[in-house]
């Protein structure tokens, strides 16, 4: 397999495995609040799940964006 595609995997695991470990902790959590977003509200959600939801999506975004760079310096 190339460096890529193992890093994409490792990437996804990664990002999976944090979601998994933050519904499991984030069950018993009292704290909750609406978000809006693009004009929409959503429903009550816990705080903790909004924070640990940002940090995965620029987690995953912040890896394809790396990938992306690393594909640009390879190119002549």
């Amino acid at each position: 397999m190339t460096f890529k595609i193992k890093k994409f995997i490792f990437n996804v695991l990664f990002n999976a495995g944090i979601f998994l470990t933050l519904i499991i902790i984030i069950q018993n959590s009292l704290n909750k609040n609406k978000v809006n977003f693009l004009g929409n509200e959503t429903i009550n959600l816990p705080i903790s799940f909004i924070i640990g939801v940002s940090f995965i999506s620029g987690s995953i975004s912040g890896s394809l964006i790396s990938s992306q760079i690393d594909f640009d310096k390879n190119q002549p």
